[in-house]
Formats: C-alpha cells, sequence, structure tokens
C-alpha cells in the first residue's frame, strides 16, 4: 500500500520452510543491566542493493553498508570468512552500498549530508577515489537499476524541476549519461533488464494510485501509459520486471483486504495472479536468471518469506540458520550462493551465506555486543487489546525479567511513525535497554497502521490525534490490567509522527500519562504540510486526502497541533530532535519546548546539530538512548538524574563526501 511517511520504517522479514540450527540448552544467566553504549556496540549491517550485482565478480565477497566505525560506510564481506574491509570511511556523513560494477571491483554508494535527505551517488573507483555522479547542491539522486548486460545503469535525480525525478542512462565505463524520461508527477519505480520499459507508480490519494509504464525507446518526453485502469478506489504499486522482461509484477489491493501480487505481460496487457495471502504481499524479487523467486508475506509484525525454485515448485529449504526474521536475500552472479541476514528481537541482523544446492547456511557476523548475554534480553509477545469502539489493536509487548505480581515495573507505551507505519519485529537498541532496565514497553500498531488490511489502514483518515490517540490511550489501559505492571507509571514515547502522538496525548489527554517522550514529532499540522519537501511532489496531494489541505482545513489542523493546546500540558516532557531534519523542522520542536516551558513543566531538549530525519551517527544513538533512560527514571523511578544529563552534543565538523581509505 501506499502512504505519506514521515519516517521510513525498516521491514525485518523472516523466512519460511526455513530449518532452524539444532539449539543447545544454556544455563541461566544472572539478570545483568548493560548501558545504552553496550547495546548500541552491536554492529548493524544492510546488504546491497537488490541487484545480480551485490557479489564482487569473483564471488569472493558481498557488498554490505556497516556502522562499526561509528559511522555507516560500504565494506566488502569476506564469503569465505573473516573481517569485513572498509571500502569507504566516512566520519561524517552515513555511506550506503548499492551495488559492484559487472566486471570489476568498483561499486556505487549513496550519501547525504548529514541527514538533510539530499543524496548523491557517487562511484568508488579501483582506487578508492570517490566520484560524485550527481554533483550539485540542492538535489536528489536515486538509483533505479541495472541493464541485464551491466552496460548500462538508470539513475533518477530532481535536478530540473526539484518536484519530479527524471530517469538518466549512465555508461557504466565512461559515465556519460543521456536524459531517457522527463518526468511530469511519477515515481520511478523499476526498469526492466532489456531497458526498454520503466515502471511508474502515481499516487492519487491515500487509498488510491496506479501504475504506469513508458517506453525508454521512445523520446524522453513522453506520456507513459495508465497499465491499472479501475473505476474503483484501489491501490497499485510496482514491485519489479520478471528477468526475462516480459512481464511486471505489481502489488494491488483491487481484489480484497491485502495487498496480493498479480503480473501485467507486456506484449498482450494480461494481467494473472501471482501469490496471494491472508496478509499482504510485501515484495516479489527473481534471481537474474528467473530461476528463483522470492516473495514475502507481512504476517503479524514479521514477514515470512519465501525463495521458490521455479524450476521445481518447491521452496528452498535453508539449515543452520538461527530463529528470526530473514532479508535482504541476495543472489551470487551464477546463482550457486545466496547472502542474506537474519535477527530477531534478541539479536541484531547477522550475515550469512548459503549453498543453493544444499541448503546449507554459513554465519559471517556475530554483530551483537559479545559483553551482553542474549539471555538477558527479551522477545516481544504479539498482543491484542480491545480499544474504546471494541475494534482489536494489535501491540508488541515486552515483558522485563523479573517482573511480577509482587515486583512491578513501571511502563512505556511506543509509537511508531508514519502515520501508516508499523510497528514490527526485530532488534531494536533502544527498547531493549529500557526493558533490560525494567521497563515494560507496549508498541503500539494504533487504526491506520499497515499491514493489518486497507479497512484498518485507513480507519484514522481525517481523525488524526483523535480515534488513533484513543487506541493509544487503550493500551495504556492495557498495561494497567496486567497485574506485573505499575499502572500509575506508565509513559508514552514515540518518533516522527509517533512523537506527534506524544505530544497529542500530553496536551489533548493531560492526565492520562506519567511523562512524555517526543523524538521529532510533529507539533503544528499547518506548517508541516506547507512545508513539504518538494522532493515528495505527488505525493503531497495523498497526504492532504488523508490529512486534509491546510487551505480548507485550517481549523481542525489547529484543532489537533499540540503547538496550540501546549497550555495544557501539565506532565513532564523531553524532546529530541535532528536539526537538519527536512520532515519535521526543528522550529516544530523549539516552539513545543518553549510553550511548555511556560507552564513550570519538566521539560528537556536535546538537538543533535549533525542528524536529520532520524539517526545515523552511532554516538548519538547512544546519547539519545541515555537521555530516555535518565528521563523515565527520573520522572517513573524518582531517580536524581547526573548533572548535564540532557545537554545537547556539540555541533559536528562541516559535512563532506564520503572518504575513501588511504591507499
Amino acid at each position: 500500500m501506499l502512504r505519506f511517511s514521515l519516517v521510513a520504517s525498516a521491514a525485518v522479514l523472516a523466512l519460511a520452510a526455513c530449518q532452524p540450527a539444532a539449539e543447545t540448552a544454556v544455563a541461566p544467566t544472572p539478570h545483568q543491566t548493560y548501558d545504552a553504549k553496550a547495546f548500541f556496540d552491536t554492529t548493524a549491517v544492510s546488504m546491497a542493493a537488490p541487484t545480480p550485482l551485490a557479489f564482487s565478480p569473483d564471488g569472493a565477497n558481498v557488498l554490505v553498508a556497516t556502522d562499526k566505525s561509528g559511522v555507516f560506510n560500504a565494506a566488502a564481506l569476506p564469503v569465505a570468512g573473516g573481517e569485513a574491509k572498509p571500502l569507504t570511511t566516512s566520519t561524517t556523513n552515513a555511506v550506503f552500498a548499492i551495488s559492484y560494477f559487472p566486471t570489476d571491483d568498483r561499486i556505487l554508494v549513496s550519501s547525504d549530508g548529514g541527514g538533510d535527505e539530499l543524496s548523491h551517488i557517487y562511484v568508488r573507483e579501483a582506487d578508492g577515489t570517490l566520484k560524485d555522479l550527481t554533483p550539485g547542491d540542492k538535489h536528489i539522486a536515486q538509483f533505479v537499476g541495472w541493464s541485464g548486460d551491466g552496460k548500462t545503469f538508470w539513475l533518477a535525480t530532481n535536478e530540473r524541476n526539484p518536484q519530479m525525478f527524471d530517469v538518466y542512462a549512465y555508461d557504466a565505463a565512461a559515465f556519460t549519461r543521456k536524459l531517457v524520461f522527463e518526468n511530469t508527477g511519477f515515481y520511478p519505480a523499476a526498469v526492466s533488464n532489456d531497458g526498454r520499459w520503466l515502471a511508474l507508480d502515481k499516487p492519487t490519494t491515500a487509498a488510491d494510485s496506479d501504475v504506469y509504464l513508458a517506453d525508454l525507446t521512445k523520446p524522453a518526453k513522453q506520456t507513459p501509459v495508465l497499465v491499472t485502469p479501475n473505476d474503483a478506489i484501489v491501490a497499485y504499486g510496482a514491485y519489479e520486471f520478471t528477468p526475462d522482461s516480459k512481464q511486471l509484477v505489481y502489488g494491488t489491493d483491487e481484489h480484497g483486504e491485502f495487498t496480493q501480487a498479480w503480473t501485467h505481460d507486456l506484449a498482450t496487457s494480461e494481467k494473472k495472479e501471482l501469490l496471494k495471502a491472508d496478509w499482504d504481499v510485501s515484495f516479489v524479487t527473481y534471481s537474474n536468471s528467473g530461476r528463483y523467486r522470492v516473495s514475502a508475506i507481512n504476517e503479524d509484525a514479521s514477514t515470512k518469506l519465501t525463495i521458490l525454485d521455479q524450476t521445481t515448485s518447491a521452496p528452498l529449504a535453508l539449515t543452520g540458520v538461527p530463529a528470526g526474521d530473514v532479508n535482504g536475500v541476495r543472489f551470487n552472479r551464477d546463482e550457486t550462493k545466496i547472502a542474506f541476514t537474519v535477527a530477531s528481537d534478541t539479536s541484531p541482523a547477522d550475515v550469512f551465506v548459503a549453498d543453493l544446492a544444499t541448503g546449507a547456511a554459513t554465519r559471517l557476523t556475530t554483530n551483537l555486543n559479545p559483553a551482553i548475554a542474549e539471555t538477558n534480553l527479551v522477545d516481544g509477545q504479539i498482543v491484542r487489546y480491545k480499544s474504546f469502539d471494541g475494534l482489536d489493536i494489535p501491540a508488541i509487548l515486552f515483558m522485563p525479567k523479573g517482573a511480577s505480581a509482587d515486583a512491578k515495573v513501571p511502563a512505556v507505551v511506543d509509537v511508531h511513525g508514519g502515520p501508516g507505519g508499523q510497528s514490527r519485529k526485530g532488534y531494536t537498541a533502544q527498547y531493549q535497554h529500557l526493558v533490560n532496565h525494567g521497563y515494560a514497553v507496549l508498541r503500539v500498531n494504533n487504526r491506520g497502521s499497515s499491514g493489518y488490511g486497507k479497512t484498518f489502514f485507513h480507519m484514522d483518515d481525517k481523525k488524526h490525534g483523535e480515534v488513533d490517540l484513543d487506541d493509544v490511550v487503550y493500551g495504556k489501559k492495557y498495561l494497567q490490567s496486567l497485574d506485573w505492571v505499575d499502572g500509575e507509571k506508565v509513559a508514552i514515547m514515540g518518533g516522527s509522527y509517533g512523537g506527534y502522538m506524544v505530544a497529542a496525548a500530553l496536551a489533548f489527554r493531560p492526565e492520562e500519562f506519567t511523562a512524555g517522550v517526543d523524538i521529532f514529532g510533529v507539533t503544528n499540522w499547518t506548517r508541516t504540510l506547507q512545508e513539504i519537501p518538494p522532493w515528495w511532489g505527488a505525493q503531497k496531494d495523498a497526504l492532504y486526502d488523508e490529512m486534509g489541505d491546510p487551505a480548507t482545513d485550517a481549523e481542525r489542523h489547529t484543532r489537533i497541533s499540540p503547538l496550540f493546546h501546549a497550555a495544557n500540558i501539565k506532565k513532564p516532557l523531553l524532546v529530541i530532535q535532528g536539526a537538519n531534519d527536512p520532515r519535521v523542522l526543528q522550529v516544530e520542536s523549539d516552539e513545543l519546548v518553549a510553550a511548555v516551558k511556560k507552564n513550570n513543566v519538566p521539560v528537556e531538549y536535546v538537538i543533535f546539530p549533525d542528524e536529520g530525519h532520524g539517526f545515523l551517527r552511532k554516538e548519538n544513538r547512544i546519547t539519545a538512548s541515555n537521555a530516555y533512560l535518565t528521563f523515565l527514571n527520573q520522572h517513573l523511578k524518582g531517580i536524581t538524574p547526573p548533572e548535564g544529563a540532557y545537554v545537547s552534543p556539540a555541533a559536528a565538523p562541516a559535512p563532506a563526501a564520503p572518504a575513501a581509505p588511504a591507499q
């Protein structure tokens, strides 16, 4: 489903037809608490883009991005085992891996300026130098794909028009480029392997979107052809083309509550059902030859992933894989091996490789900090509770070690971003940090969350800060029904749209929560909707359909904006903000903090000068997590904070291009 999102949510996938490794009995470990640094001294890793070029040409390495240094950088991880070799060494801006080149060890990477989201695409040459393929100060570049022969790759940029992403074909040897599609209001989604077809998404409203095709053999300035005509309100979105360039695979909720995968034949326009379930189909992708099809189902906050061998119609069974969610399946070039990650609530993503002939997997990384005993961490439990109108609200509940009716614990209700995001299973350092220190955490998927059907998804349209806020309040009531929770000590916490819900709860339900932690949350909807970054383009119309147009819905936006009701806030508040945030501007937090201070209410404010909408530098994530715990300890447990606990970090050096390792 397509929907406006103030903050991207990372999908974490689980493997179907997977045989977990045999479990060995482990003696109970006495419970131990750890500081925030211990939880963030794990190593986060992400795979290169899902292209056939995620493996090096010789198959010896798989391309990843890792924050082992404290900042995300591209690295080559040996398939035979051993430490990843850094390929970039930025100390300021996060650098993410895209792909290797077809015949050599050059790579493509992306990086922005301190979280400003103005990402550029770079090539790291064989000698380690970096070349910006999309130079300029005020535009964004996005990777679209490689051609099947590896001679061309496509990038999209909004350099011509800030609201439109044009598509350019780049020569992989000389880096000369040609404009192949001049955009007039679409979102480039995928290019076919033969280089002829460009799939484009176009949202009309929050519930209605279409898929178009442009023929790249025609002039760049053309009118794309609609391939999903329908008089009803239906959400369509392109997944990718089949490797033989004969079909486009797309998602649609036309046939029921959940998104199904369908195919569109490029020659005949015939459409056929490919995959459906009682949950959303998250994606469908293929190995380069098309022998293997990878698909994922978003099942109750975890995704069930299947690797289907299309020559036998049998799913691949992996062995040697621990229990957890699988993500980022990447095939090597001769399709004899795959690389993927596995994560769980108690373990961050680790990289594995598996032999496709046998399914036997080998672990390449162990990214949980060895100072942490995994047995001291907690698995989340999927629960459901009734809201004010009897609607079932799904959530993930974390119960601290030692909590009982005789040892009640304080609690935190956490609200995800979006507004149409979803809290999902998987390792999150900040929540494990809180649970480890004796806090119950309830991660609510209030109405309006994705993953539970289109009816549930749209239940909060133009009712934000009202019915969804009631769902969150009833999450608190659910916690109070548990005999091991101290019902008088329940805080609310959230980021982005979740941060808005924190401020809304304190302003509109001032007696419900003991305290609030607002992480770059919207406070003034009129300003936020007017200040949407230009690169959101046509998505703005879909957002206005869901949230209301500030030109006509100003009264409601004022009514639901916490800033205009800050005089009601009587409970302690912590606000965290990135200075470079282009989605929720710093002024949103500045003004809320100033307004709440006038109430003589305890309010703390931490600003990160080198972050945007979400924190990528490890040291800043540690600082933020320490602030969350210190604040909650102060106001839910009565623990006096140390002096300087909420001091904002000093400004980092001016952002620079990602650096290559010294030769």
